[in-house]
């Protein structure tokens, strides 16, 4: 019988520490630092609230991140 996979987990990060960061950096940092999703959205954008472990979420305004949250 195959093993049961374990969840990854998430990177130990602060979300926001991107705050205020061009989008393009912060996206990268955040790959590097092991986030497996990383998720940029307008202002104001209608999503869904499922919580996907390892995703980050940034709001960005203007190329700029204005605000950043996990799952």
């Amino acid at each position: 019988m195959a093993p049961i996979p374990t969840p990854s987990g998430q990177p130990d990060d602060v979300p926001e520490s991107y705050v205020g960061l061009d989008a393009g950096t912060a996206e990268r940092r955040a790959r590097s630092r092991g986030w497996t999703t990383v998720r940029s959205l307008p202002p104001g954008s209608v999503i869904t609230m499922e919580f996907l472990e390892g995703r980050l979420n940034f709001e960005v305004d203007d190329g700029t991140v204005r605000r950043c949250w996990k799952g």
